[in-house]
């Protein structure tokens, strides 16, 4: 699990920096915007006192020239100078074509009214004109562009993640098939060897018991060699009666497990269910799975073997009341790397899953678990 742990914490750790990247972004932008906000509401009081002083024409100081300079100037934000009762008197920086829709207008002004304070102008005889503005085209742009930013982000991660996922998984593939080809071809040549080591014993004056077990264990050898060379290469399914399969497989695990395990099932020897099946390569599922569920009971316990017919597919439910499983590790346990035993690599679950899926085209996955009472793992293969 130490290994599976590790990978996850590097996730998170790469997780964590494209968060901060994006809302350091996100913070310093918004910065921005309001330093923007601030200089273009200094833009539109300037603009406001221009066009006071040019409606006041009795003031001698000022500058017809200056004041129409300033008033030109603002090419950016949109404004419009209404009356003390709400009538246009000029509008700046909107398109004169849409400002004939009265219901643009309308949405316009209250788009104004929520963003802005209006400026007011304080004319002779208390007359009392008022400025509405709203954000210019290109802070609005600027208040989007972090989380367009943060969103481009995110999908060159998550393209990024697939593009490798995908590389690793073909890369891994490549190791398992590697792998399982030089497991085979390295013990066929001593499994070869010992079989005929075998035949020599049952010449020679020894006890048949032990050249019986001896000859068991070979043949357990053998057997493993052949699911090696198999992985390795897409096997051949054969309609095979799943039903003295999975007997053989538990009874081999049952023989060298503990005797405070109780094994049942809910079918007999004698039922028939066809499946099209890798023997050799199904039963090593069975056993992997039946392994994993004694080590989760440590010390008396029960498994249950069942299946049941459901026309198109066939389920096998192996159950056991052991420590069982929480929730957020269903999809982990079939991660290569993951156990919680001291010993071993975690791949028994992982090439269970391999077998099942790729090379049977069925399912397997935790049907049911809860913590102190047990887990249910489902097989699902098809008819």
């Amino acid at each position: 699990m130490n290994s599976y742990n590790g990978k996850i914490h590097w996730k998170l750790i790469l997780l964590l920096i494209a968060v901060f990247i994006g809302i350091s972004s996100l913070l310093y932008t918004n910065k921005l915007v309001n330093e923007l906000k601030e200089e273009e509401r200094k833009k539109v009081e300037l603009w406001a006192s221009a066009t006071k002083q040019l409606i006041d024409l009795d003031n001698p100081d000022a500058n017809i020239d200056f004041l129409f300079q300033v008033i030109e100037n603002n090419n950016t934000v949109p404004v419009v100078l209404v009356d003390s009762k709400g009538d246009t008197i000029s509008t700046r920086n909107i398109d004169a074509n849409r400002l004939k829709n009265s219901r643009y207008f309308e949405k316009l002004m209250r788009k104004m009214k929520s963003e802005h304070e209006p400026i007011e102008i304080l004319l002779g005889n208390d007359v009392r004109n008022y400025i509405y503005f709203k954000d210019s085209l290109i802070l609005t742009k600027l208040k989007y562009y972090p989380y367009v930013q943060i969103s481009v982000i995110m999908l060159f991660i998550m393209i990024s993640y697939l593009a490798f996922s995908g590389f690793r998984k073909f890369e891994q593939n490549q190791v398992w098939v590697g792998l399982t080809k030089e497991t085979a071809h390295q013990l066929g040549t001593p499994t070869s060897s010992l079989i005929g080591w075998v035949d020599v014993l049952k010449l020679k004056n020894i006890d048949p018991k032990l050249v019986s077990e001896f000859e068991r264990d070979v043949q357990r050898l053998e057997k493993i060699t052949e699911r090696f060379s198999k992985v390795g290469s897409k096997p051949k399914l054969t309609a095979t009666n799943i039903v003295p399969v999975i007997f053989n497989a538990v009874n081999y695990i049952k023989n060298r497990s503990s005797n405070k395990i109780k094994f049942t099932f809910n079918f007999s020897e004698d039922e028939e269910l066809f499946v099209p099946l890798n023997i050799a390569l199904f039963d090593w599922v069975v056993e992997n799975v039946a392994k994993n569920a004694i080590d989760a009971i440590r010390g008396d316990g029960e498994l249950e073997f069942s299946l049941t017919d459901n026309t198109q597919v066939l389920f096998l439910d192996i159950r056991d009341n052991g420590k069982g499983i929480h929730k957020s590790k269903f999809k982990t346990i079939f991660k290569p790397g993951f156990t919680t035993r001291k010993r071993g690599w975690g791949l028994g679950l992982s090439l269970s899953q391999r077998i099942i899926e790729m090379y049977h085209k069925g399912k397997i996955f935790v049907y049911q678990s809860e913590i102190g009472k047990g887990t249910t793992i489902r097989i699902v293969l098809k008819k």
